[in-house]
């Protein structure tokens, strides 16, 4: 074996005898160190994937996928499936970034375990097989080993909520699970469809369609985006997600905004567009039309939000409104757009979500009426609040610029009534965004302190600043140098895109 393939099975590996090992060594805070080891180690075996032997100068018109590194075994001789991994340009950064939210989430478990009925090392080795099933979705080239990974983070990410979550949670875990399996099923029958009609679950073979007809390709598609849409979620299937994450405790928020979303978002690139590159085309313009919505209605939802988890849920639909717009425009620029914007919603969304969980451990409470005047008497607090808030509207020079913006310059250059209509539309969505954070900071930052504010201490624990920090310092780097993720991503998408009629 190579050393790059050395790597992709520690990936997988590493966190899965993490969260063994976590679970039945003696005594919790034990097991909670040792997974945040197993963690870090994860995170270690992520970073030296990059280039590898094609780099991203090596990509040609066929194959459309062309991984840095692969591992390619027979799994199920009888049945034709292997365990292929593979790394690209397209699914590194999230590897990365998986592997970066899984070790803050686990080192804050050192310094504070969520209140429930479980331990803290129970928690750590749900969050490590959790990351197992997403780091398995991202790296996966057989579209049935594809299915298996996005189904390992169904019931780990249930117990998350359902053990340590709110006092709604389990009422949120249900719904989470009930949703999530309805988009599995939909999965399921997409695979089995293009798996039966092209003989093959290689997503190396399938990209471009693999001799797949227009029919199977329009079928194909339908289920596979119906299906990613429940996952990311999309509009209107978006309902499970402001439940989940107001009653989720603050790791579980963190992963499920940071990373669990984004494997909606990358199927539909990966797989449903890649295999079903006509049913692409022929959905574009739904698509469009349900991403502008998705923007225009988070946004005047979140507006009338009075409590703080659960607008910051609410605005991950907008946003995921923005990676849609541009993907559905199929070009270049909006295929970037929305690669960079999963990385940067996962990274602001992520700090949001912790900064969230601090605000209400300190005033036991989410209510907007009740958390005015935080600058006065935790001003660090708000500092870095303002700071996630405007990097998440889009500010110039932070991450959450750059996917919100080109999603809106693809869309005009795709031209035409509809497209340039649509760019219109996601630009006052864009506008709204910036209202709904404005008006969120002048309730809490601003004004008086309230009752609930007015004891708080003005210092940050070194555990907090450990775990936050990373998340600021990123939103910073990829708003300065987008090029961090874009550069790695364009060769690949030009490739992709080189196969969609």
């Amino acid at each position: 074996m190579t050393f790059g393939q050395v790597l992709l099975v520690a990936v997988v590996a590493v966190p899965a005898l993490g969260a063994l090992a976590a679970a039945v060594v003696p005594g919790d805070r034990a097991g909670r160190v040792v997974g945040t080891v197993a963690a870090a180690l994860t995170l270690l075996a992520t970073l030296p994937l990059v280039g590898g032997d094609h780099g991203w100068f090596g990509y040609g018109p066929r194959p459309a996928v062309q991984p840095w590194h692969q591992l390619d075994l027979q799994w199920v001789p009888g049945l034709d499936l292997r365990f292929h991994l593979g790394v690209d340009g397209i699914s590194w950064p999230l590897v990365v970034l998986t592997a970066l939210l899984t070790l803050l989430c686990c080192a804050y478990t050192l310094w504070r375990v969520p209140p429930g009925g479980g331990s803290g090392r129970a928690l750590v080795a749900l969050l490590l097989v959790v990351e197992v099933g997403i780091l398995g979705t991202f790296l996966a080239l057989d579209l049935v080993l594809f299915f298996l990974f996005f189904e390992v983070v169904l019931l780990p990410m249930y117990a998350v909520i359902a053990g340590w979550g709110g006092a709604d949670r389990r009422r949120a875990a249900r719904k989470f699970a009930l949703y999530t399996l309805f988009g599995s099923v939909l999965l399921l029958v997409g695979v089995y469809l293009v798996v039966a009609a092209a003989g093959t679950a290689d997503l190396v073979a399938l990209t471009g369609g693999a001799g797949l007809s227009r029919g199977t390709q329009l079928a194909a598609f339908t289920l596979l985006a119906l299906a990613f849409a429940v996952k990311s979620p999309l509009w209107p299937l978006h309902s499970w997600l402001p439940d989940a994450h107001t009653q989720a405790p603050t790791v579980g928020s963190v992963i499920l905004a940071g990373v669990l979303l984004k494997m909606g978002t990358y199927g539909l690139i990966r797989v449903a567009v890649g295999v079903a590159p006509e049913g692409a085309r022929w959905a574009a313009p739904v698509l469009g039309v349900l991403a502008v919505a998705a923007i225009l209605i988070g946004g005047l939802v979140c507006l009338a939000q009075d409590d703080l988890k659960r607008l910051i849920a609410y605005s991950s639909v907008g946003h995921m409104g923005f990676v849609l717009l541009g993907v559905a425009t199929l070009t270049a620029t909006g295929i970037q757009a929305a690669l960079i914007g999963n990385i940067a919603h996962g990274v602001i969304t992520a700090l949001l979500f912790f900064l969230a969980g601090a605000v209400k451990d300190r005033a036991h409470t989410g209510s907007l009426a009740e958390l005015s005047g935080l600058r006065e008497t935790a001003p660090r607090l708000a500092g870095l609040l303002g700071f996630a808030a405007v990097a998440s509207l889009g500010l110039p020079g932070l991450a959450g610029f750059w996917g919100e913006a080109f999603a809106v310059v693809a869309a005009v250059q795709r031209g035409g009534p509809l497209w340039l209509t649509l760019a219109v539309l996601a630009a006052l969505g864009g506008a709204l965004t910036a209202a709904y954070f404005l008006r969120l900071l002048r309730r809490v930052t601003h004004g008086r302190p309230s009752p609930a504010v007015a004891g708080l201490a003005p210092g940050l624990a070194k555990a907090e600043l450990t775990a936050w920090a990373p998340l600021v310092l990123l939103a910073l780097a990829v708003g300065l140098a987008p090029a961090l993720v874009l550069s790695y991503a364009s060769g690949p998408v030009e490739a992709l895109l080189g196969v969609v009629p």
